[in-house]
Order: C-alpha cells, then sequence, then structure tokens
C-alpha cells in the first residue's frame, strides 16, 4: 500500500528542521533493505584494526568463521560443520565442510589455518587479539581438519570464533565462503545474493533463488538510516546506540518496530589521563558521585537502566561484583564531593579543566550535558572533544564478545592502578579457571577502590525492525545476522 505524508525530523543540534516528504512502499517480495549505521560496507582486513557495523555485517555474511552465532545469540556451524573440545579444553578440532571461496576454487584446511595465525600473530591489530593469548597453534591436520592448540583451557574460545573479526576471509583475491555472495556494489551499497552451495548433489534441481532472498546492505549516518525506514524504504536499521536513538523519538516510527537489545558490555567514562584534578582517587570518587546517572538514561529511554558496577553479573569471577565506595550514601561528617573538590584546590591553585571524549550524536550531547553539570556543580569546567582525542574521561561503550569478567576489567582498565593491572595480567595467564576467577574478581575489585572507571550503564542498542522479518530476536550481543532475519529462506 502506498503512503504519502511529510516526515519532521528535527535535529536536536540544528536550529532548523529537515522537511521530507515521504511517498514510498515497503516491499515484501523484493529483496531485504537493511540499513546500518555507519561507513560503506568493506571487505576490510580484521588484522588492520577496529570494524563498524555495515563492513562486519558484510564479513559476517560473506566470509563467515570456523562458527557463527545464530538470531539468538547462540552458537552455530560456520565453515566449520562440526567440532570437538578434548585435552581437557585445551585442544579444539574442526571439522571443515565443504566450501568455495567467490571465485568458485575450494576452501581448504591450509587456507583457514593461514586466515587465521593472520589475525591472531604479533602485530595484528585485531580487537580479539588480546583475549586470544591462549592459542598455542593453529594446524593443518588433514585438508578437511584443521586443530587449534590452547597453553590452558578456555571455554569461551568459540563465542570468539564466531565474531566477524575472525571470519575466514580470503585478502587476494577478497571474499569469502559465503553464506551470501557480492552480486553487486555501488558507494555506500552492496546487493548479496546467496552462495552456491558445493554440497549440494549435482542431480538435485538447480533453483535460482527468487529476488526476496536477496539483501540489501548501505551503510550510512543513523538519520539517513531512521528516515529511509520511516519512509518504507528499509526493512531494517541496525547498529544503533545511545548516541542516536532521541532521533527515532522524533518520528512517528511505530512502537512494534522499535527494538533493543538485552545487550551485555561496558558503558561509562574511562580515566584516561592521571594528571591535575584527576590524580586523586578522592577526586574520582566524587565526580562519580556526582553524576544523575537516573536522569541521563531516563531522558534517552525510560527502558535503560543507570548502573554503578563494572560487572553486570558475577560470571567467572570469584566473586560477587565489586560496589565501589562512592555508589553507597555518604557516611555521617563525610565531606561532600564539592567540599573534597574544593579542599584539593586550595592545596594545587589553578583552573580546573576536565576533557571529555565523547562521539557525536543527540545523545551524546545529553551525556555531555549531565557529565559537564556534575563537573561544574564541583567547581571544575568541563570540556567535550572527539572520541578519539586527546582526553581526561573517555566514554567506553562496547558490548562484550564473550561473558567473562576478564573481558570487562581489561575493557575499564585504560589507564588503571598497577595493581588492578597485575591482577589483568595475571588472569590472562593463569593455569586454573579456579586462579583466573580469583584475579578477575582481584581486578574488579581494585579498579572500584582505584574509581580508574566510571560505570554509568549498560550498553543501550536499538534496532529498526519491520513486521517482514519475524526471526529476528533481541540478545545478549545486539548482533543479528543478515541470513537469520526471516522464517523462510526464500
Amino acid at each position: 500500500m502506498m503512503r504519502c505524508r511529510p516526515i519532521f525530523l528535527p535535529a536536536l543540534v540544528a536550529s532548523t528542521a529537515m522537511l521530507l516528504v515521504a511517498c514510498t512502499s515497503r516491499a515484501d517480495d523484493g529483496p531485504i533493505v537493511v540499513s546500518a549505521i555507519g561507513e560503506s560496507p568493506a571487505l576490510a582486513d580484521p588484522a588492520r584494526g577496529a570494524l563498524d557495523t555495515p563492513t562486519r555485517l558484510m564479513l559476517d555474511t560473506t566470509a563467515q568463521g570456523l562458527v557463527r552465532f545464530d538470531s539468538t545469540g547462540q552458537i552455530e556451524p560456520g565453515i566449520a560443520e562440526r567440532w570437538s573440545v578434548i585435552d581437557n579444553g585445551t585442544s579444539y578440532i574442526f571439522r571443515l565442510r565443504e566450501a568455495e571461496w567467490s571465485d568458485g576454487k575450494p576452501v581448504s584446511a591450509a587456507d583457514v589455518v593461514k586466515v587465521l595465525r593472520r589475525q591472531v600473530a604479533a602485530g595484528s591489530r585485531n580487537i580479539l587479539r588480546p583475549y586470544l593469548s591462549a592459542i598455542d597453534e593453529i594446524v593443518e591436520m588433514t585438508p578437511e581438519v584443521i586443530e587449534i592448540r590452547l597453553k590452558r583451557p578456555r571455554p569461551d574460545l568459540l563465542k570468539l570464533f564466531a565474531q566477524p573479526e575472525l571470519a575466514i576471509l580470503r585478502m587476494t583475491p577478497p571474499g569469502g565462503s559465503g553464506p551470501y555472495r557480492i552480486a553487486s556494489q555501488r558507494r555506500r551499497t552492496v546487493l548479496l545474493r546467496p552462495a552456491f552451495d558445493p554440497a549440494r548433489s549435482p542431480d538435485d534441481d538447480v533453483v535460482e533463488p527468487s529476488p526476496a532472498a536477496d539483501i540489501r546492505l548501505i551503510g550510512e549516518r543513523a538519520a539517513r538510516a531512521i528516515v529511509r525506514f520511516d519512509r518504507r524504504e528499509a526493512n531494517l536499521v541496525t547498529g544503533g546506540t545511545f548516541a542516536d536513538w532521541p532521533l527515532v523519538n522524533l518520528t512517528t516510527i511505530a512502537p512494534i518496530n522499535r527494538r533493543f537489545d538485552p545487550a551485555a558490555g561496558v558503558f561509562g567514562l574511562a580515566v584516561v589521563n592521571r594528571s591535575g584534578v584527576l590524580a586523586d582517587a578522592a577526586n574520582r570518587a566524587a565526580i562519580a558521585r556526582s553524576i544523575d546517572r537516573a536522569g541521563f538514561v531516563a531522558a534517552i529511554s525510560p527502558d535503560w537502566e543507570p548502573a554503578a558496577r563494572l560487572l553486570p553479573e558475577q560470571l567467572d569471577s570469584s566473586a560477587p561484583p565489586a560496589v565501589p565506595a562512592w555508589s553507597a550514601p555518604p557516611a555521617p561528617g563525610e565531606p561532600t564531593p564539592r567540599d573534597r573538590i574544593a579542599a584539593w584546590q586550595r592545596a594545587h591553585p589553578g583552573n580546573l579543566r576536565v576533557r571529555i571524549a565523547l562521539p557525536t550524536g543527540p545523545g551524546a550531547n545529553l551525556l555531555f550535558g549531565y557529565v559537564g553539570a556534575a563537573l561544574i556543580s564541583l567547581g571544575i569546567t568541563p570540556e567535550r572533544v572527539a572520541i578519539d582525542a586527546p582526553a581526561d574521561l573517555r566514554l567506553i561503550d562496547a558490548v562484550a564478545p564473550y561473558d567473562s569478567g576478564r573481558w570487562y576489567v581489561a575493557t575499564a582498565c585504560q589507564m588503571c592502578s598497577e595493581v588492578a593491572q597485575t591482577a589483568i595480567d595475571a588472569a590472562r595467564g593463569a593455569d586454573s579457571a579456579r586462579l583466573r576467577a580469583q584475579q578477575i574478581a582481584a581486578a574488579d575489585a581494585a579498579l572500584a577502590r582505584d574509581v580508574a572507571f566510571i560505570p554509568l550503564a549498560h550498553p543501550l542498542r536499538w534496532s529498526l525492525v519491520s513486521v517482514r522479518l519475524r526471526a529476528w530476536t533481541g540478545n545478549s550481543r545486539a548482533w543479528h545476522p543478515l541470513n537469520h532475519l526471516r522464517n523462510d529462506p526464500n
């Protein structure tokens, strides 16, 4: 059905509004149109650094890993059809299925070994490499079997290998084994088509996939993606964060189309410069106590909850999550945060200024308002800088790739105490689960005492989902494979 109406999407940071005329319909029989927030999708090498949402989706869809995530965030086979874990968890053996590269050549175990070795090698900037230090060797056993040998057991290894950063991607010529192939590409748009299955019997009837089996992947800014969905030109918007969610609230997109993931991860301010007023842990605690978390998250969404602890739950730590002392009500006679900062300034005359590194977007504007108000109340001048600029406090907004407290403490420790860093390093090299759990607990407690990280909430991840995508499921990884958006493959 055709609908024609004006859509008003006023930008929070602009003085005028955009008037767009929507006069289109969302087709239910053509390709699925996915608008991913970020840059143009590309087959980028994860060994060169972090990837944005469009590129992660591109990799996951055209160059699957040994294993991959399904729509609920659980592990399913990828290029490996089955696997086994032996030797008390120190050896993972993967049997590869019959697969082809994008140019039609068969994928061999030697190919897979070469790709994985590149991603975990010294010098690789793959963001998962610090969490793969337990890998000792990756070897070809037969043309169809590889083995990953570990120095110590790592029960969460499969969740790491399901991440797009460990996709089996060949760079020359660039491509993977599917489940989709690139049919065409221009500017910010890629048309993806189901790949041929080499395991299919030659006697099977060959049926060309219908246009509805194709996926059109677009990488673009959040505002454009939201408008595209509201104009019924997209079936899915994915990769949304707190920074852009306020834009959705300025539209008339129906509540049934607005979806949140129960994402697990880290959202807070990391101390990245321990000089000046931030040199003292008591000052850092005063700042942490002064931030109105409840007010901030409520200003973004009533469904978002604040947090004062780093770990969301005990996970693989030997102790419950550490509760920072600053999160408790002040004890009788305890100096107020303002009195503490004032006393420090008397001993250290001069202007107090704290640089806060934040992303762009209206949600980030709100965050700066709340953090800035807290600093001003303490007599500190806030200064906003770009997310990658030199700063004193930097926002960390990251979804956990696997369920281990070590990821949380290592992510939060941008510049933490020697005690905390020593415990984190010890957890990485622990020879037993018991020692690892103890060191994670020690690092969590040290970070809380040192106030090296100021938790604010858990990550907010949102999508806009058309009713056509019946298989879309919110999950703790906030990850939605493009081959799992519908129950029917055609």
